[in-house]
C-alpha cells in the first residue's frame, strides 16, 4: 500500500529547499544565542579570582586566637564585627545563621564585664520575649527595647551608633548562645565565613559600562537586546526566503 507523506513536516528532516534553509537559519541563530550566553559564563570562570571582603581579611587575622579562646579584647571585637558583616546580609542560610550567631553572642558575652553581663542577660531575655509576642515590628515598646539593647551592646564590640550593624545587632542576640561557643560551630564557622565573604571577581565584573557592572549589563540588558535582534533578523531572512521561493502567507 502506497503511503502519502505529502503533509508530513519535520524541522530536523526538511524535505524542501526552503524548509532546509529555514532550519539552518534557526539553528545558526540558536547557536549564536547559546555562544553569547554560555561563552560569557565560561569567560567569567576562566578569569575569575577569589576576592575576600575586608571583613574576611580582618576575621582571618584574629580567628586563630578566637578559636583557642585566648583572644584579646580588640581581637574579640573585630571577630564580632566580622560575623555581623555576614549576619547583616539578606540571603543567609538558617543553619549558617545559627553558627555565626553562636560566635557573635559568645564574643559579646566574653567582652562584657560582670555588671554588663547581668544587664545583658536581663535585657536580651526581655527582648526575646517581646519579639515572640509582638505582631507589628513598629510597636513602640519593641522599638524602644531594641534601641536600649543596641545602646548597651554596641559599645561592647566597638560599634558606633551610626554603624548600620548597631541597628541589626539586637536582632541577632540570643542569651542561650552566649555562654558557650559550641565546638561543632567552631569547626563550621571558617567555611561559613568563606561562603559569604569571598566572591569571584575579574575585569569582567569590575569594569563598568553605562554605570552598571559589565557582567550585569551584559546579562540583564545586552542579552535581551540581542535576543530581540535575533528574532528580528530571523523574520527578515524568512521574508526574503519566502519571496525567493514564491511563498505567500
Amino acid at each position: 500500500m502506497e503511503t502519502n507523506n505529502e503533509y508530513h513536516i519535520s524541522f530536523f528532516k526538511p524535505t524542501t529547499i526552503q524548509a532546509k534553509r529555514n532550519r539552518n537559519l534557526a539553528l545558526m541563530l540558536i547557536g549564536f544565542w547559546a555562544i553569547a550566553i554560555f561563552g560569557f559564563q565560561i569567560l567569567l570562570r576562566v578569569f575569575e579570582e577569589p576576592t575576600p571582603e575586608p571583613s574576611y581579611i580582618t576575621y582571618e587575622k584574629v580567628w586563630t586566637d578566637v578559636k583557642a579562646e585566648n583572644a584579646s579584647q580588640a581581637e574579640l571585637q573585630e571577630f564580632a564585627k566580622s560575623t555581623m558583616a555576614v549576619l547583616g546580609k539578606v540571603m543567609i542560610n538558617p543553619e549558617d545563621k545559627a553558627i555565626l550567631g553562636n560566635g557573635l553572642n559568645w564574643a559579646v558575652f566574653q567582652l562584657a564585664d560582670s555588671v554588663q553581663k547581668v544587664q545583658i542577660e536581663k535585657q536580651v531575655l526581655a527582648f526575646e520575649k517581646l519579639k515572640a509576642e509582638i505582631t507589628n515590628i513598629r510597636d513602640e515598646s519593641y522599638l524602644k527595647a531594641k534601641a536600649e539593647l543596641s545602646l548597651i551592646v554596641s559599645p561592647i564590640i566597638n560599634l558606633s551608633d551610626k554603624d548600620v550593624r548597631a541597628k541589626l545587632l539586637p536582632l541577632e542576640l540570643s542569651f542561650s548562645q552566649m555562654l558557650v561557643f559550641d565546638a561543632k560551630n567552631k569547626e563550621l564557622l571558617p567555611a561559613t565565613m568563606k561562603k559569604y565573604l569571598i566572591h569571584n571577581q575579574s575585569f569582567l565584573t569590575d569594569f563598568k559600562l553605562l554605570g552598571f557592572p559589565f557582567h550585569y549589563f551584559y546579562t540583564a540588558v545586552f542579552l535581551l537586546i540581542l535576543f530581540v535582534f535575533l528574532c528580528w533578523l530571523y523574520c527578515i531572512r524568512i521574508d526574503k526566503f519566502n519571496k525567493l521561493y514564491n511563498i505567500e502567507d
